[in-house]
């Protein structure tokens, strides 16, 4: 009893300690070296994609009691620096900090009431069977996507997503002149799927080629940036996606495991995998100076999010050369859409499996299979999916605020547009409304 009571006497102490020094810290040049060399000696694990993960490298009472001092000291010297004399640079910095503080913080007082109910053995179910699950849940929620998201606005959100993409998929078929049916029909022939390596690496060669001049003016140094690289991919632990983009060796890679290959996804997997998708946005913020703060946080739910972003616009560039083109976007969009309420009614409202099976064949036909795919994932990934539909949808807005503002005729400022989202590199949207506007 003794030794407990002397270790929280020291603890006492080396909290005083520190929060005193505070009236050190009010130039920002001098902060910032402070923190960034306090905050890297902290060893904070990253972020994992699966919550499991997340869950068992929590650290012991005292480390994190550690963690809650520094972050606590530097919450207060924050309030000691004068705003109005920081550089653009700095004010970002700022900003950043602060929102990273309050987001551990956040993080500390959930890991110290996990100390307090966790389990011998934590579950490999999802967070419907961990204790305190729901608390969890809405705290990936924040670190995936934005401190300001709540699990029932995301619900409702995705719900909103799940009608855009039918009124925009029955508007296609409008078009086609041909009723639901025949459409659907006509969408399965044969005309519509490469059965061959040689034929589906050639049109994505040739979308390349086209693709790319008709960006010039309206992407930041997108004829600029270093060259993307297609090929097959071979890696089936990755079958379950139609590609994805490898940063270390500047390689998207198509899924084709000898199943017939849908053509209409073409188009939108280049634009998302490639330019100005992933490969370009990744580019781009890999030749950006960072500063000190920068280089200490990561937003991976920025890139998902630009990457499904310019998916939205493809129309504005002519990137859907058909209404089929374009028609390919929506039926991915639509899983997209489907997933994020799954991923709130399965995380956070208790849904059984079979429940949220039978919510994605409500608006979803003949991909059953699938279904069961992402009901697992995001049981495994909680809150990931949802990253893609929602900054996508605040890109939107951004740019919704900026048409309202223009002359009747007056073009969009793509470049300008573009420019300013790019610049800062990834960040947290809700910092971002505020450089944007």
């Amino acid at each position: 009893m003794k030794t407990h009571t002397h270790i929280w006497c020291l603890l006492f102490c080396w909290s005083s300690i520190l929060l005193s020094q505070e009236v050190t810290l009010t130039d920002w040049n001098e902060f910032e070296k402070e923190f960034a060399k306090e905050y890297r000696r902290l060893h904070l694990p990253n972020l994992s994609i699966s919550y499991l993960d997340n869950l068992e490298l929590i650290q012991n009472k005292r480390t994190i009691d550690r963690q809650e001092i520094v972050f606590l000291k530097y919450k207060y010297a924050l309030q000691t620096i004068d705003q109005t004399k920081l550089s653009q640079v700095q004010a970002l910095d700022y900003a950043l900090v602060a929102y990273e503080i309050d987001m551990n913080l956040l993080r500390i007082a959930l890991e110290k009431k996990w100390h307090t109910v966790k389990p011998k053995h934590i579950s490999q179910e999802g967070l419907q069977h961990v204790p305190l699950g729901k608390e969890w849940y809405a705290y990936f929620l924040k670190r995936w996507i934005d401190v300001t998201v709540t699990p029932k606005e995301l619900y409702q959100f995705g719900l909103s997503e799940i009608e855009r993409a039918k009124k925009a998929m029955k508007a296609i078929q409008v078009a086609s002149g041909m009723d639901s049916l025949t459409f659907q029909k006509y969408l399965q022939g044969n005309h519509f799927y490469y059965n061959d390596v040689d034929t589906i690496q050639h049109q994505f060669e040739t979308y390349k080629k086209e693709i790319v001049p008709k960006l010039i003016g309206a992407f930041p140094k997108v004829n600029e940036l270093q060259d993307v690289k297609i090929e097959r991919g071979r890696n089936e632990a990755y079958g379950q996606v139609p590609a994805y983009y490898a940063e270390y060796d500047n390689t998207f890679y198509y899924n084709y495991f000898n199943t017939p290959f849908n053509t209409r996804q073409i188009a939108w997997i280049y634009l998302h995998e490639a330019i100005p998708g992933h490969h370009y946005q990744i580019k781009f913020e890999n030749q950006l100076k960072r500063s000190t703060i920068k280089e200490l946080f990561s937003y991976n739910g920025y890139r998902e999010s630009w990457a499904a972003y310019v998916e939205e616009i493809g129309n504005d560039f002519n990137a859907y050369t058909t209404i089929y083109d374009e028609y390919g976007k929506w039926e991915w969009d639509i899983i997209r859409s489907v997933r994020v309420a799954m991923d709130v009614g399965l995380n956070y409202y208790d849904w059984s499996d079979e429940k949220a099976l039978a919510f994605w064949k409500q608006h979803i036909k003949g991909q059953d299979a699938i279904a069961m795919r992402e009901i697992n994932r995001i049981k495994q990934w909680p809150a990931q999916v949802i990253t893609y539909k929602y900054g996508a949808n605040k890109i939107l807005e951004w740019k919704r605020i900026i048409e309202a503002k223009l002359a009747d005729g007056e073009p969009f400022p793509w470049l300008e547009f573009h420019t300013k989202i790019l610049q800062y590199g990834a960040l947290p949207f809700s910092i971002m409304d505020t450089l944007l506007f």
